[in-house]
């Protein structure tokens, strides 16, 4: 039976739990059918550490209004925006001011539209996910009326979840496939042209032989000059290339990778604060402090004691955030 009503549920208890040690959110797909819609609240006791992911995310802002860190950027969205993320961003929540803030999700695997179409306009449907540099444009206001348009959309595909028939699959693709070219008419002076897309893509690929290294060895010390070396690049060039491409230096991205794995630790161990430091890559206590408050907004220590898996109660609301 499709599901019919909506049920409200605590982001931290819902997401956490599913990010795992690389801070790379994994989200419970049916394997066969990877897309789910899910209602969820903010302001509790805990929050969602920052964490990448490889799939696609759209966020509505259903009442309330909340604050984002994506990569280095801070952004604000308020009842009725929705809010675009595409895939190995790192971004987290870091203020819900609002105590009963509420956000309904959208999240789908691009292979899901695979087999529908030929591959160029499968590429076409997903440009405003696939094509999102430093300066993208994450937030589409209420005010575009296509927010309003894409949440009921994403409430008729929850309406058909789980999707078990032929037909219940195929109504499901094409409501996705509605609410994506609304989104590529909103995206369309932004995107470029499909050879914008491709130098994109190559410029990625260039760089996975890095991301590779980064996945198991993160923790290790590393040059710019090793970098290059990975991607077949001189120092000098492998900055200006990382930054073109990624949107953040080299050595800011380090450090989001580092504090994300650092908060999952923080948040499910009762390891020291100096053995995390360690464990994460920063050469002492003192500048993994000082790096965490930076890229999170709080101390480690703070992040502890109101997300650890022992915290009893939330600090006071006193606790920095940043804004």
């Amino acid at each position: 039976m499709p599901r019919t009503t909506v049920r409200w549920e605590d982001e931290a208890a819902v997401i956490s739990p599913q990010i795992n040690a690389e801070g790379i959110h994994v989200y419970p797909f049916e394997a066969s059918f990877p897309i789910d819609v899910r209602f969820l609240t903010l302001g509790g006791r805990r929050q969602v550490p920052m964490n990448r992911h490889h799939y696609f995310e759209l966020s509505y802002d259903s009442a309330g209004r909340t604050t984002w860190q994506i990569q280095d950027r801070i952004l604000q969205i308020q009842q009725g925006d929705m809010m675009v993320i595409g895939s190995d961003l790192y971004h987290c929540i870091i203020d819900s001011p609002d105590s009963h803030s509420r956000l309904t999700f959208l999240f789908f695997e691009p292979e899901l539209l695979r087999g529908t179409h030929g591959s160029t306009e499968e590429i076409e449907y997903l440009m405003p996910f696939l094509v999102q540099k430093s300066d993208f444009p994450h937030v589409i206001p209420a005010g575009t009326g296509l927010p309003a348009r894409a949440l009921d959309l994403m409430r008729r595909i929850h309406a058909e979840l789980p999707a078990t028939t032929k037909c219940g699959r195929l109504t499901v693709k094409t409501y996705l496939q509605m609410i994506l070219v609304l989104l590529l008419r909103h995206y369309s002076a932004y995107l470029g042209t499909r050879e914008d897309l491709n130098r994109k893509r190559a410029d990625l690929d260039r760089l996975r032989p890095l991301f590779n290294y980064l996945e198991e060895n993160s923790h290790l010390p590393i040059q710019v000059e090793y970098a290059g070396r990975l991607c077949s690049m001189s120092s000098s060039r492998f900055m200006y290339f990382f930054k073109r491409t990624i949107g953040q230096s080299f050595h800011s991205y380090l450090n989001h990778l580092r504090v994300a794995k650092a908060q999952v630790l923080l948040t499910t161990t009762d390891k020291p604060l100096d053995i995390i430091s360690q464990e994460t890559g920063f050469c002492n206590q003192s500048y993994f402090g000082m790096v965490f408050r930076r890229v999170a907004g709080v101390t480690p220590l703070a992040c502890r004691r109101r997300w650890g898996k022992g915290a009893r109660s939330a600090l006071p609301d006193s606790v920095a955030h940043r804004t």
